[in-house]
């Protein structure tokens, strides 16, 4: 026992000269672990007469300790010897030109929605959104669709369920449902027109060609009061394309037929074709509510009138952007997309 000393003092010792932490796991086994010199020296007090053993334990406990302490300010100062060398070789040179990652782009569907929206932002239209997976109530009944409408049939529409009891659901076949939904939500708040809105997103028909897909997207608008006019539905329309397309057109507003407006009119306008000749070019539908919708939702029709229009976004993205197949908007093509970023 008379060594256990001289042991601490070479413990101490190699401990500090121990440069990685594999170094001190190792030499800490070796004094303190199960076989351990410092530890043999625990075990043998036993054998030592009484009178001695008191003592010899203290100056035991004494070495262990001390080489403990030592062992955790060595691993302390390993770590952070290390962690100071990692942030050495990891300094970012801040006076270095920044990596250029490259830039995206806003795909021009998405830009076209952006400026529609807009638009219809700067003239008072908040912008509404609603279930892509619409009832047979909200998506037909509301909108003054008779139950013998071509657009209910299933060559036209995607149903996704059905109960007994009739209640289907569908993918919506346009946005008109959220006007809709809107209205009703604003009756059922105590609140009551006038109301200026858009609503737009994906809708879905089974067609499918180089100017239909069976998903577009599609912005409708919606404007509510006591005094609307076809008049102004014509001047709203005509000063929305306008400004959508940045330049004048000739433009008409040809009778047409939705069941959700009465009268209803399709805008057309007199598109410059490559080769220099004029062409009427239908852009977007239109008309004044039927009173069956203002009525469905609450709306006294007697006292309140408004109007609708309904667009293809993609229809507008093709036109303002030069392209000639619809599809190109969703084949991902890398070369197509670029030209927009």
């Amino acid at each position: 026992m008379t060594g256990i000393e001289e042991l601490g003092r070479r413990a101490l010792a190699d401990i500090a000269a121990a440069d990685t932490p594999a170094a001190l796991e190792q030499l800490r086994v070796a004094l303190l672990g199960k076989g351990g010199s410092v530890t043999a020296q625990l075990k043998s007090l036993g054998a030592l007469p009484a009178g001695e053993r008191k003592a010899a334990g203290e100056a035991i406990n004494r070495v262990r300790d001390a080489i403990g302490e030592a062992l955790g300010a060595r691993r302390e100062a390993l770590e952070s010897a290390a962690l100071d060398a990692r942030l050495a070789g990891e300094t970012v040179d801040v006076t270095l030109p920044g990596r250029n990652p490259g830039r995206g782009g806003l795909h021009p569907v998405s830009r076209t929605l952006e400026r529609i929206a807009g638009i219809f932002g700067k003239l008072g239209y908040e912008l509404a959104d609603g279930p892509e997976i619409e009832d047979d109530w909200h998506n037909f009944e509301a909108l003054n669709f008779p139950p013998h409408h071509p657009a209910r049939a299933m060559h036209d529409t995607f149903y996704v369920s059905a109960d007994g009891s009739g209640d289907r659901r569908l993918l919506r076949t346009h946005t008109s449902g959220v006007q809709v939904r809107y209205m009703q939500d604003l009756v059922a708040a105590g609140g009551k027109p006038p109301l200026r809105m858009i609503a737009a997103g994906k809708v879905y028909r089974s067609d499918s060609d180089q100017t239909h897909t069976p998903m577009f997207h599609q912005v409708e608008g919606l404007l509510v009061d006591e005094q609307a006019s076809l008049a102004d539905l014509k001047g709203t329309l005509v000063e929305f394309v306008r400004a959508f397309f940045e330049r004048d057109f000739e433009m008409r507003f040809r009778p047409s037929y939705f069941p959700f407006t009465e009268p209803s009119a399709e805008l057309d306008i007199a598109w410059q074709q490559p080769d220099g000749s004029t062409r009427w070019l239908e852009v977007l539908g239109c008309g004044m509510v039927h009173p069956s919708v203002l009525r469905n939702v609450g709306i006294d029709p007697e006292r309140h009138t408004g109007f609708a229009f309904g667009l293809g976004v993609e229809r507008f993205a093709m036109l303002r952007y030069g392209v000639d197949d619809l599809r190109s908007f969703f084949d991902n093509d890398v070369r197509f997309l670029r030209q927009f970023a």
